[in-house]
């Protein structure tokens, strides 16, 4: 069973007026008819059975995108598309396989989502074609941190299945972008609708934060889920100086939606 929040509010997101010519990539696009959408985290917790969570009213830095890639990959775009297409992306993107069997059938961690969606041939890691930088995935935190988690603190099984993932994850090396070598106008090779997903120092994570690219005035900017700002958001500061103010973040992974042509 599905549990649909705010299909209504999806496809009406959809039929709002472009906002600017530079939108022409269809990640960007629909990412800007969600400005100032909420932001809510946890809005997938909520349910005793894993089921698919269609929600554009409230959105974190992770269903942001998630929901923003679902509506690019649609073949028809604008008010024309289709709900029964943008679930079934939202189901292929979020869960392993595309096949809901279970939490940890979700994709929790960044490194296991970028992994199956490559897979899938959804999208591209470009860091990989393009920073000869690489660092190793070392995963841990949920398990280690089973009290955070709703599904997990209740369930030992969960718990070992997911300690499972994480081992299965961990020792892969993966190419990243460490922020102090990412200039304010970005990287040539860094393009609009691009998803940004923010590497981490704290132990047992990957990814700590995701947006979409945008550049303003020749500067790379983050477009995303800002849980400070409360709502979706283009960010004032040039991402180089986003990163630099938090001492958590370390860098970048860049990922692409291929084509559907």
């Amino acid at each position: 069973m599905k549990k649909m929040t705010s299909l209504l509010s999806c496809a009406l997101l959809l039929a709002l007026p472009e906002v600017g010519a530079q939108e022409s990539n269809p990640m960007l696009s629909n990412g800007l008819k969600l400005l100032n959408t909420p932001y809510v985290a946890y809005t997938l917790e909520g349910n005793s059975e894993e089921e698919l969570v269609v929600n554009c009213d409230e959105v974190d830095c992770t269903t942001f995108v998630e929901n923003v890639l679902a509506m690019a990959l649609c073949p028809t775009q604008g008010e024309q598309m289709s709900e029964a297409d943008f679930m079934k992306n939202l189901q292929n993107i979020r869960y392993r396989n595309g096949q809901i069997n279970g939490y940890t059938s979700r994709l929790h961690y960044m490194t296991d989502w970028i992994n199956d969606n490559v897979q899938k041939g959804l999208i591209e890691d470009v860091t990989a074609q393009y920073s000869p930088s690489t660092q190793t995935v070392n995963l841990s935190f949920m398990s280690s941190h089973p009290e955070l988690y709703k599904q997990l603190n209740s369930s030992p099984e969960r718990v070992a299945e997911m300690a499972s993932i994480e081992q299965r994850l961990s020792g892969q090396q993966v190419h990243w972008v460490p922020k102090d070598m990412l200039p304010a106008q970005g990287l040539p090779w860094i393009k609009n609708g691009d998803i940004i997903a923010i590497t981490t120092n704290t132990p047992g994570l990957d990814i700590s934060h995701l947006g979409i690219a945008i550049y303003i005035k020749d500067q790379l900017h983050l477009l995303h889920a800002s849980s400070k700002q409360k709502k979706v958001v283009v960010e004032k500061l040039a991402l180089n100086r986003q990163l630099a103010g938090n001492k958590t973040w370390t860098g970048i992974r860049v990922l692409r939606m291929k084509s559907i042509n």
